[in-house]
């Protein structure tokens, strides 16, 4: 395979990757709590370049040496992936009690009742005499960049068979190089396509914003669970 073909298939390989459903549920668990569009941008981004940063050195270390992961060894680290995922689900599902997130049932004067749903974040006055803010809450984009290191090493065992198809070492690291640009934009453009609805949820009706927010969570348990039930039994 030609060098040049080698790195276009290393990105195309390294977006589609990027889209797997770890990697969104962990990126989207992430992006649950009010941000600038700059900022869940930049934490996909953050993702991809942590991702890209173990690969290329465990599997760099890996084929120098013409070693490989342990069947144990890389279900322990698929089952590392689990618990972060559900760790971070939970973080999630948390904050919506932090942010004293409950509905009410509301009752106009024309006898109509309905539930409106909202948020009294940071106050301890009485229900009553809350104000409803929001807080800009940044996770950081040193969490996306660990996030996407223990994914990055968690995949290290399905690239070194990707980069043994290379005939050199030269094109071996080349691939994983490219597999992580390839990451990282497919994340950054996820980040970048996912920012507009979440703004616009964001600013939207409080029960939507809520719903979205569990379910997020919801997923990255979800996921996160599956991906123990799968790795256990190889322990």
């Amino acid at each position: 395979m030609e060098y040049y073909t080698l790195l276009m298939l290393g990105c195309v390989v390294g977006f589609q990757h990027a889209l797997e459903a770890d990697h969104l549920s962990a990126v989207a668990a992430m992006s649950t709590n009010r941000s600038s569009r700059k900022a869940l941008i930049l934490r996909g981004t953050m993702w991809g370049l942590g991702h890209t940063i173990t690969l290329l050195i465990i599997c760099g270390i890996l084929l120098i040496f013409g070693e490989t992961l342990s069947p144990t060894t890389e279900s322990l680290l698929e089952f590392l992936v689990g618990i972060m995922l559900i760790l971070l689900g939970l973080h999630v599902v948390a904050s919506l009690r932090e942010k004293k997130s409950h509905f009410h049932m509301h009752k106009h004067q024309d006898g109509v009742t309905h539930m409106h749903a909202h948020s009294h974040e940071n106050y301890k006055e009485p229900h009553a005499k809350s104000v409803h803010e929001h807080r800009h809450i940044n996770m950081g984009l040193s969490r996306a960049l660990l996030v996407g290191m223990i994914h990055g090493a968690a995949g290290s065992a399905g690239m070194l068979v990707l980069a043994a198809t290379a005939q050199t070492l030269a094109n071996a690291l080349g691939f994983i190089i490219a597999f992580g640009a390839g990451s990282i934009v497919g994340m950054t453009t996820l980040s970048f396509l996912a920012s507009y609805p979440l703004r616009t949820i964001e600013n939207g009706a409080r029960w939507l914003q809520l719903a979205v927010t569990a379910s997020i969570g919801a997923l990255a348990i979800t996921v996160g669970v599956m991906r123990l039930v799968e790795n256990w039994p190889t322990i």
